[in-house]
């Protein structure tokens, strides 16, 4: 194996990454316009139109979709690590509208007026904020510049009369220089207000503004001790052992749900009628065919991903849901301690076989009824804040019976929807190289999928954010054999360093964790994004029911080989015995 850490030959990305904290050092705010620079000549692969005058949409949408709709509002944007941060600089943003985005998790606070507040829990958060809001920034300049000078643009800006409807899509494509796909994307990006958003970007050009609260390390670690303190008294019990050791799971909050709970497959038929009814994403017929074939797992697939809408139609039921859980020992804390990580807590003695799904059932489930764990599933926060979120769960359990962790990646050799498993993790925080023992292979994930594929002995790349890489940056690594490109994993094998050894991580080595690490570590990508194949990217929109097949083949071998390895456990107590 090559030891030799892969180095960069190019620099644009970390003149980027120093501009941008340079210039927010300053206790006042800081034009986005500032940025621009640093941000086209970073040849990002996310945006590679950033130095032309047609407008990329794909870019566009993908950092709208990071963003909340009433930014066409927005003039300042605040970065802080807390509502006490916030207050002290005068900002109330307890009093102030909740906003939320379609594709990131994370609180925000919007003025009604012209600013939004965001809380950062890590760096990772400025990674990912300043190159989505620049992006943001210089489509939307581009689009009103060819706005500016067409027929169409004036229009907007002076006939109050006009309507949606109104609005010639080929007439938009011609003037912003389009395809009709690329109209399709914009107007997905502005969401249910693009008309009005349209005539914003027509009307004015954009110029944010940025600032970020003073803040510190210990900011970030006092944030998720109130995410902890959130979650600890769920966790406390009154048998022994009070702190119950912990299979730590890091993945979304309905996957090892919809597996273990059972409440979608016992509502099939109210779940199907719902479907028949109101036919999202046109899955009914493909849901009666999977009924009519005896397609057990297509079914359940099915029902695990209608759920969400089924209950959003009928808010009432979400009780029944949580009653429903409690009863198989499943409880469900929903942002603890006001920090955007839900987290889930399965008390294994209390695991009900029957309502299992199929998939994860293993011998002498019955076991598990003497077993004094529990699971603590997380949903997967961003970049380094995994770190800080595993190491707090490791000073509050008792004891770490095994790590895993379930999140998207980009591929550079394989094709979306399939699913990668890395032994090898450069993390770009630490500049370590992390060699551990991936607790999966592809067998355990392979019977479970149909369509894609599972790749394992692959070599992993922890990016500190999605625009923060280019062709030249990627094609450093690729020649190395990394081909999977992800933003947790590195952190979350800082953590797993610190766990296991009396010091904290070190920083640009070669670190070996197999022969140090007393428990499984197991990390699972699903591939959302192939940057190298003419940027067929989901990355700007959810990957809807095309994704559900690798999640759930993930989701299903991680609860399976936690099922086993307590299993074994409980059986060898009881052979001593």
């Amino acid at each position: 194996m090559d030891r030799q850490r892969p180095r960069t030959t190019s620099d644009e990305i970390d003149l980027y990454i120093r501009t941008y904290y340079s210039l927010l050092r300053s206790s006042g705010e800081v034009w986005v316009r500032a940025f621009e620079e640093a941000h086209a000549f970073s040849d990002s692969s996310l945006h590679p139109g950033a130095r032309t005058g047609v407008p990329d949409v794909a870019a566009f949408a993908y950092s709208a979709a990071r963003l909340p709709a009433c930014m066409p509002q927005v003039q300042k944007i605040v970065l802080g690590q807390s509502h006490e941060t916030f207050e002290a600089n005068g900002f109330d943003v307890s009093a102030w509208q909740r906003v939320q985005t379609r594709g990131r998790r994370r609180p925000l606070r919007f003025d009604g007026a012209r600013t939004l507040c965001a809380f950062i829990s890590s760096t990772s958060d400025i990674d990912d904020l300043v190159p989505i809001v620049t992006t943001y920034q210089i489509v939307w300049n581009q689009m009103h510049g060819l706005l500016g000078n067409a027929e169409l643009g004036r229009r907007l800006r002076e006939d109050d009369a006009l309507t949606a409807e109104e609005v010639d899509h080929a007439e938009l494509a011609r003037v912003l220089d389009l395809d009709p796909d690329g109209v399709r994307t914009l107007i997905a990006a502005l969401d249910s207000g693009w008309f009005a958003a349209l005539r914003t970007i027509a009307q004015s050009p954009c110029d944010l503004s940025m600032r970020v609260l003073t803040g510190s390390y210990s900011q970030y670690q006092r944030s998720v001790q109130r995410w902890w303190s959130g979650i600890e008294p769920s966790l406390v019990r009154e048998r022994k052992p009070r702190r119950p050791p912990i299979y730590f799971v890091s993945s979304n909050t309905h996957s090892l749900l919809n597996l273990v709970g059972g409440y979608a497959r016992q509502h099939r038929e109210a779940i199907l009628d719902f479907a028949r009814r109101r036919n999202p994403e046109d899955l009914a017929s493909h849901f009666s065919r999977a009924l009519d074939s005896g397609d057990e797992a297509e079914v359940n697939n099915l029902s695990y991903y209608l759920l969400r809408a089924f209950l959003h139609q009928d808010p009432s039921r979400l009780a029944e849901v949580q009653r429903f859980e409690a009863e198989a020992g499943i409880t469900s804390i929903d942002v603890p301690g006001k920090i955007d990580v839900n987290a889930q807590i399965f008390d294994l003695s209390q695991v009900r076989p029957e309502r299992l799904d199929p998939r994860v059932r293993v011998p002498d489930l019955h076991l598990l009824a003497r077993s004094d764990a529990v699971i603590l599933n997380i949903d997967y926060p961003l970049g380094m804040a995994a770190y800080h979120h595993l190491s707090r769960a490791g000073q509050g359990s008792n004891e770490i019976r095994g790590v895993y962790v379930m999140g998207k990646a980009a591929t550079l050799n394989g094709r979306v929807g399939n699913v990668m498993i890395s032994s090898v993790v450069q993390d770009e925080h630490s500049r370590n190289t992390y060699l551990f023992r991936n607790a999966f292979v592809a067998a355990d994930v392979q019977p479970y999928i149909r369509v894609g594929t599972v790749l394992d002995n692959q070599k992993a790349l922890t990016v500190r954010g999605a625009f923060l890489q280019n062709r030249e940056y990627m094609s450093v690594f690729y020649r190395e054999g990394y081909t999977v490109l992800e933003m947790e994993a590195g952190p979350y094998l800082s953590a797993v360093y610190e766990l296991c050894n009396p010091q904290r991580h070190p920083n640009d080595e070669i670190v070996h964790l197999s022969n140090s690490v007393g428990f499984n570590v197991g990390v699972l990508h699903y591939a959302s994004d192939t940057p190298y194949s003419r940027r067929q990217s989901l990355l700007s929109k959810s990957l809807s029911y095309f994704g559900v097949e690798s999640t759930s083949a993930c989701a299903t071998a991680i609860v399976r080989r936690i099922f086993a390895a307590e299993i074994a456990r409980l059986r060898a107590e009881e052979e001593s015995a």
